[in-house]
């Protein structure tokens, strides 16, 4: 089934919109969560959260690419989920490591204070994607969106470790300075 014709069926409250979404899209939402969670449980969980956020946000939104949409929800609920899980274990596992380096990009003033701020913050981070080469991006969206891991990363695009950590290491310094010429 496409895209409009599930979204044609949230709009109209039809149930089978889960039934769908979960046959179209429910791996992908689930290896995003278990990137996150390394937890079965929890990743299932993650992603019928997000079939629910998503019955809750579809009317009054109509997202134009549905996968993107839930894709989204489902790495924020499981980001959530991760630091309710960990609040007093910082430092385990790759979401904590993925966390850390873009931790020292922002400067940290008792975390960004307005929900406008946050706004402003995330299309800065947009645009300075948007000025990155293809492979930086694909890079940079694997490791800081997906939460891939470092070995997948080379995997996927055929680069060697050494290339994958020092290619990350200066795209956090670009995204730093970046940040900070915008007032971050």
């Amino acid at each position: 089934m496409e895209d409009c014709e599930i979204v044609t069926l949230f709009w109209h409250r039809d149930e089978s919109a889960i039934e769908e979404t979960s046959k179209k899209y429910g791996n992908y939402c689930y290896s995003i969560a278990y990137r996150i969670l390394s937890n079965h449980e929890d990743s299932e969980e993650s992603v019928n959260d997000t079939y629910l956020d998503a019955w809750h946000s579809i009317p009054p939104h109509r997202p134009s690419v549905l996968g993107v949409f839930l894709g989204k929800i489902t790495r924020r609920i499981a980001i959530d989920k991760w630091r309710a899980n960990h609040a007093e274990k910082r430092g385990f596992g790759e979401t904590a490591l993925v966390l850390d380096e873009l931790q020292e990009c922002i400067a940290n003033e008792g975390d960004i204070e307005t929900e406008m701020e946050q706004k402003l913050l995330v299309q800065t981070v947009r645009l300075f994607i948007k000025t990155l080469s293809e492979t930086e991006r694909k890079v940079f969206v694997s490791r800081y969106f997906y939460m891939e891991s470092v070995e997948n990363i080379c995997l996927k695009f055929s680069f060697s470790e050494s290339k994958v950590k020092s290619m990350l290491f200066r795209l956090r310094e670009k995204l730093r300075v970046y940040l900070s010429k915008e007032g971050f």
